[in-house]
């Protein structure tokens, strides 16, 4: 056995033994060493350098590292084997998926707007915010010896005169603790519980004189990130909200790749453990200690996720989504509780789970149409949610059609050699003079934080600005040159953001003509799949009255920018909306309120699903998109006349 030593720029070693021959990236996996590999682990992204510092690897060359970077010690990690004790280091861009957990600062009106303002646009649709989670005082005669009645019987009458219910529902951890909360209390409790058309259940008994908090936890499942809330069931008050990379990320990028590991032996407990026990339950922790919440007291939760993420969740089998006819285990489901699962609530915690509509339409995307309100409006409307699936819903009050198509994590940063999830040192935003072709960017942090690579929102603004100022042709290549514009020995073009020594990284934060193609590719699926599914219905762009942007991509998107780049439609600037994570948005709305819930389900029930894959007319729509702005120049006359 050797000793691998992980070393990272911002935090403590890891040290581990490792059998001789053993892969890198493996050994980094079964450690929870966070290298990001969207490949999942197959040479082809090269997103999972690290630089060899001390010891011996076999390492074969690629051409995702240069003969200088070699010589320094560059290595992929998927392509390196252990031949001896080694130490490598592991730079931020390469773990940036996984570290920095965030937990927002919710004196920010920023960070809950977006909920207030989905709370009013509820209630004026006439939707009741309120759910059946109720707490109450309930009093109990004391027993003597002329009344042995016992504890859960006399329980439950007192809970049949309060709800007027017959059938009371005790489950097993309540009922043990019963009998000591009772005496403790002398016979006057809280109880938590939730009343239906048929019982009540209850959740929780409390002693009298103790805060009770009744929790419930929101997740937004994405395939890069993992957001979520905890709140205040009885008022629908926002205590805490976290993002944090998803786990899952070192098995791949997509949702493919995360199938295909999850088909090997054990890889669906992998999987399943990254996203619950890596990443859901350390980002409930970390936001209850925030709150000062006892993680027992969160007595419900809802996910909205992709049809993917929810079976990699519940460890069911997702095979069969990949391959046609694409079939789901389920579309909806209302059996599963958190316990299941190994998330860690309260054990009597139910899961609401937002229903998916198609293999690759989920429940986010169900969840974020609630959001949009789009199906309470006459004007025909576009929402679109950027991630590494991009989907799309069409409609209005009258009907509604969606789809989607596989952008690739360019939008999370994935897929880009410096992208990264919009965290502490991303690049959000970007300008650059068209004469120095020197940039200015916004930086995700505090001031002074350095820039360690390029978010889904810079990256946009970054191609944007290199089209608009010629640096690039509409296929991407570079075609001026400067000091920040470097070619490698294959005559690859490059533009540096911030050199090593303004970088927060250990190398120069650039983005390659690779980088660039791989994002027209994304931005052309978005397109195509836009105008493929207008044309399905039998509208065109022209006839678009609002677009719904969604999408945890950065602090927003330029809309200017993506149209400049071919990305969205060529319509009026006005007629865009970013509404952030809508996500996240929608599972706070089916936590907090039942009949949203409902409508949530309901709109599931009456979407149509468009699988892009049998219309012939796609893939000649996405070649034409694979272009800056597009090969068909008309399409985006306001590009054309700056």
């Amino acid at each position: 056995m050797h000793k691998v030593t992980f070393k990272f720029e911002n935090s403590e070693d890891v040290t581990v033994f490792a059998a001789f021959g053993e892969n890198l990236l493996e050994v980094a996996r079964k450690t929870n060493v966070a290298i990001d590999a969207p490949c999942s682990g197959n040479a082809s992204c090269g997103k999972c350098k690290v630089k060899l510092v001390g010891g011996k690897l076999e390492s074969k060359k690629t051409r995702h590292i240069s003969d200088e970077e070699y010589e320094a010690g560059w290595r992929l990690a998927c392509v390196s084997t252990i031949q001896d004790d080694v130490e490598v280091l592991v730079p931020d861009i390469a773990s940036a998926y996984r570290s920095r957990m965030k937990v927002a600062d919710l004196s920010s009106p920023g960070e809950i707007k977006i909920f207030d303002d989905l709370k009013e646009q509820v209630v004026d649709a006439g939707i009741l915010l309120k759910n059946d989670m109720e707490l109450v005082d309930l009093t109990m005669d004391v027993p003597t010896l002329d009344d042995t009645m016992p504890d859960n019987e006399r329980f439950t009458r007192a809970m049949q005169a309060l709800t007027g219910m017959e059938y009371i529902r005790i489950p097993y951890s309540v009922m043990k603790k019963l009998a000591v909360v009772l005496r403790a209390s002398d016979f006057h409790i809280q109880v938590i519980y939730r009343k239906t058309e048929h019982d009540v259940f209850v959740y929780d008994v409390v002693e009298n004189e103790k805060e009770v908090f009744v929790g419930g936890l929101a997740i937004d499942i994405g395939t890069t990130t993992v957001s979520a809330i905890v709140i205040d069931m009885l008022t629908g008050e926002i205590k805490a909200k976290g993002s944090s990379g998803n786990g899952q990320i070192r098995y791949g990028a997509d949702v493919i790749n995360r199938i295909i590991e999850s088909m090997k032996p054990g890889g669906s407990s992998r999987l399943q453990k990254a996203v619950v026990e890596e990443t859901i339950n350390p980002l409930i922790d970390t936001m209850c200690r925030q709150a000062k919440i006892n993680h027992k007291h969160i007595y419900r939760m809802s996910v909205a996720s992709n049809t993917t993420m929810n079976h990699l969740l519940l460890g069911m089998n997702g095979d069969p989504i990949r391959t046609e006819p694409y079939i789901p285990t389920f579309f909806k489901t209302n059996s599963v509780f958190a316990r299941d699962i190994g998330i860690k609530i309260s054990s009597e915690a139910h899961m609401i789970v937002a229903p998916n509509i198609g293999s690759y339409v989920g429940g986010d995307i169900t969840a974020g149409a609630f959001v949009s309100m789009l199906w309470n409006k006459p004007e025909f409307s576009l929402f679109i949610d950027l991630g590494t699936n991009g989907e799309i819903v069409f409609g209005n009050s009258d009907f509604m059609f969606s789809c989607a198509c596989s952008a690739g994590p360019a939008f999370e940063g994935g897929d880009i050699s410096c992208g990264m999830r919009a965290t502490d040192g991303a690049i959000e935003a970007c300008t650059i003079d068209k004469e120095t072709m020197e940039p200015s960017f916004t930086i995700v942090g505090e001031e002074g934080t350095k820039p360690i690579g390029l978010c889904g929102s810079g990256i946009i603004d970054v191609i944007s600005e290199l089209f608009r100022c010629g640096i690039i042709s509409p296929k991407g290549k570079f075609i001026r040159e400067g000091e920040r514009i470097r070619h490698d020995k294959y005559g690859m073009g490059s533009y540096v953001l911030a050199f090593e020594k303004d970088a927060g990284s250990v190398k120069d934060v650039e983005i390659t003509e690779v980088d660039i193609d791989n994002f027209i590719r994304a931005k052309g699926a978005i397109f195509s799949a836009i105008r493929t599914m207008l044309s399905y219905c039998d509208f065109d762009v022209s006839m678009i009255e609002h677009v719904y942007v969604a999408g945890g991509i950065g602090s927003g998107i330029n809309m200017k920018n993506a149209i400049n780049i071919g990305m969205f439609p060529d319509v009026p600037l006005e007629l865009y909306e970013y509404i952030g994570n809508s996500s996240l948005v929608g599972a706070y709305a089916m936590l907090y309120s039942t009949e949203s819930e409902r409508k949530v389900y309901e709109l599931a029930q009456n979407m149509t699903y468009i699988e892009l894959s049998a219309i012939t007319s796609y893939m000649d729509e996405f070649v034409g998109a694979c272009f800056l702005p597009h090969t068909d120049a008309a399409l985006f006359p306001s590009v054309v006349s700056e």
